[in-house]
């Protein structure tokens, strides 16, 4: 259901905000992992390639969410994305055609989904 809910969220339909991709991904998973607006109003600021390292806003979204304990569920994440992507940096995915930006939010919230709280 959260896969869903960051994807209405990214395209901004079925009465959802639209959101960049991180806030979209951080908005999906808010209460699971108690996270607060400020957490997602800071992630304003990291969609369109913004995001440090210029890596996938949906990918650091799940690591600002995910924090050091879960590396190995952020790593899961990263491999996801470098399989469908072929990248996890934001541009070179962009440039590369593979997998549009909602594909890249698909991607990361299956794979947050996935984790046990």
């Amino acid at each position: 259901m959260s896969v869903e809910i960051a994807k209405a969220h990214y395209l901004g339909k079925d009465g959802y905000k639209k959101l960049n991709c991180a806030q979209a991904v951080l908005r999906a998973f808010k209460d699971r992992f108690d996270l607060t607006e400020d957490v997602i109003d800071q992630c304003g600021a990291c969609g369109g390639g913004r995001a440090p390292e210029g890596q996938c806003g949906s990918l650091y979204a799940a690591r600002v969410m995910l924090g050091a304990a879960h590396q190995a569920e952020i790593n899961d994440c990263e491999n996801a994305l470098l399989e469908r992507a072929g990248s996890i940096k934001c541009r070179e995915i962009r440039a590369a055609r593979k997998l549009a930006c909602v594909g890249c939010v698909e991607t990361i919230a299956a794979c947050i989904e996935k984790i046990g709280k």
